[in-house]
């Protein structure tokens, strides 16, 4: 992970990792973060076209898409903190903590 407090961006590499894993891991990395940090990660699991955009309607974070291609070895997607982000379940990204 790399961040640039400057500038609000974020880095999230995500490789090798199933969806679940991927989101459990991206929380932990933006759970610090600001609001309106832009946040691209990095990704191979096939199904994260699907999972990102989801996960951030669940949450409340704004999917921004994927980012084209610098590198032809990685896919990068990009989203947007949000200041009022929902919280989900500590091992399960797919549900909404209890309030």
């Amino acid at each position: 992970m790399t961040t640039a407090p400057e500038t609000g961006r974020l880095l999230v590499d995500g490789t090798g990792m199933l969806c679940v894993t991927l989101l459990l891991h991206l929380r932990e990395r933006i759970r610090d973060a600001a609001p309106d940090t832009i946040v691209h990660v990095i990704v191979t699991d096939p199904a994260a076209p699907l999972d990102l955009p989801a996960w951030c309607h669940l949450t409340g974070h704004s999917y921004l898409g994927l980012l084209p291609r610098h590198r032809t070895d990685q896919t990068v997607y990009a989203l947007r903190i949000a200041a009022d982000a929902a919280p989900t379940r500590s091992g399960a990204p797919w549900h909404r903590a209890p309030s």
